[in-house]
């Protein structure tokens, strides 16, 4: 099946993340920021609220002290009044009217509490009030906490303000951070995409300064370094092989070629030489696509689709043995294919060569589309497993039993058409036996 280029993908992938890892440091910014800040508010706040009211309550403890002792020397002097701070004195006979006119701070203990009420104006106001109770009077100081309310309303909004600004700042000396921690991996990701452009690559690490950026440069470096041995001694090794491997091919089928051209050849003999060329023919061929294959590039021919199914089935029926089997040849002459018929060879030649191997008896038929080829056998079928596992390099099917075969050649037919943007498509059949589908991407005039 073809496959849509995977560098595209890569590459998204690797923007979204190098997206990613600048936001977790602008947003790792923003939350230490706003955690500090928000914290910092709220002790401030907390430890003013504290020594304000310990401050209020001191006063008034000193007060209202001040207040009974002022009693005691005079108890006609039942009201007193300081800074903000007004005294109320009740005698035992005013103890009743405490209840009337204030009936809430007749049943209050001994302490300082936090009252609230609605002013002449009917502006609401609070007020801290300290109580002590004895047996020759009742002790009341209030102190009006309304401006002190005002003040705080406002000092907690200015604390909002500055949770809000400081937020703000550590997103700005976030998104600055991360352009400076981003900004030399962005240069080696871009430096090694230029380098990739090019048969030698580019060292890096010279371009970078000796921090954690430039030992990944380094590393890269020496990967990039063993990659590129790895890789020239494989297509030495390709060419090599190919050369050793052609030159044998060519002295057999230059012997069978002779061999065959002399008139008293039995025909029992003549069976087997036609059989050795066509082994020859298909080693050529194979050796031919598992080069194309190594090198990863598109050869160019123009390949007979019809003449080349036939050549192909003509070969197969030599094969055939005790096998009744039919094999044929249907549907649009004229398909014709911009690739080298080695390549095309082995891509068809491994589905007709599956078709053959596991069909006992009917047939199969090679039908003949407008940009593909249908390869349709009466074999045992297709399972589910098969079907997903089939192109997949070492797997041999269900059906398999004790038949030769690596299981490599499907795997084969995938990389030929992943590298010319082919198709092939294998499913079960309408009633028995399996399809296979070749799809040419561009077929010729």
């Amino acid at each position: 099946m073809a496959s849509s280029d995977p560098s595209a993908a890569r590459l998204k992938k690797r923007k979204r993340f190098r997206r990613r890892l600048r936001s977790r440091i602008i947003l790792s910014f923003v939350l230490l920021g706003f955690g500090l800040t928000t914290m910092f508010a709220f002790a401030t706040n907390w430890t003013r609220t504290r020594v304000e009211n310990q401050l209020v309550e001191d006063v008034m403890n000193r007060n209202i002290e001040k207040t009974a002792q002022q009693f005691e020397l005079d108890p006609s002097n039942t009201q007193t009044a300081f800074d903000q701070v007004r005294g109320f004195v009740y005698t035992p006979d005013k103890f009743e009217s405490v209840r009337i006119n204030r009936p809430e701070w007749y049943d209050l203990k001994d302490g300082i509490v936090t009252m609230n009420g609605t002013g002449e104006d009917g502006r609401p106001f609070a007020y801290k009030l300290a109580v002590r109770k004895t047996p020759k009077a009742w002790f009341f100081m209030a102190y009006d906490i309304t401006p002190s309310a005002r003040s705080e309303a406002q000092f907690n909004r200015a604390l909002y303000l500055s949770v809000l600004v400081f937020t703000l700042f550590s997103l700005l000396v976030g998104w600055w951070a991360a352009s400076r921690v981003m900004s030399p991996v962005s240069e080696l990701a871009l430096r090694i995409k230029r380098s990739g452009r090019s048969a030698q690559s580019e060292a890096l690490a010279s371009h970078f300064p000796d921090d954690e950026v430039g030992q990944l440069a380094e590393a890269l470096d020496d990967y990039a370094v063993r990659l590129t041995n790895v890789v020239q001694r494989d297509r030495e090794f390709n060419a090599d092989v190919s050369h050793e491997l052609r030159t044998p091919l060519a002295v057999i089928k230059g012997a069978v070629e002779l061999l065959l051209s002399r008139p008293d050849v039995e025909e029992k003999t003549r069976n087997r030489l036609l059989r050795i060329q066509r082994a020859e023919q298909q080693c050529t061929d194979l050796i031919s696509a598992l080069l194309l294959l190594s090198r990863n590039e598109r050869g160019h021919g123009s390949t007979d689709i019809a003449k080349l199914s036939e050549q192909l089935l003509d070969a197969h029926r030599a094969q055939l043995g005790s096998k009744n089997l039919a094999l044929s040849v249907e549907g649009e002459r004229g398909l014709v294919v911009d690739a080298p018929e080695a390549a095309v060879a082995v891509a068809l030649g491994n589905l007709i060569g599956n078709a053959v191997k596991y069909t006992t008896e009917g047939g199969v038929v090679v039908r003949l589309l407008a940009s593909s080829v249908e390869v349709i056998d009466s074999g045992p079928g297709l399972s589910a497993e098969d079907a997903a596992k089939l192109f997949e390099r070492g797997y041999r099917g269900t059906h398999a039993g004790h038949s030769q075969g690596g299981g490599i050649g499907l795997s084969i037919v995938r990389r030929l058409c992943d590298l010319y943007g082919w198709d092939v498509r294998v499913k079960p059949g309408d009633v028995r036996g399996v399809v296979a589908t070749l799809t040419f991407s561009r077929p010729a005039a």
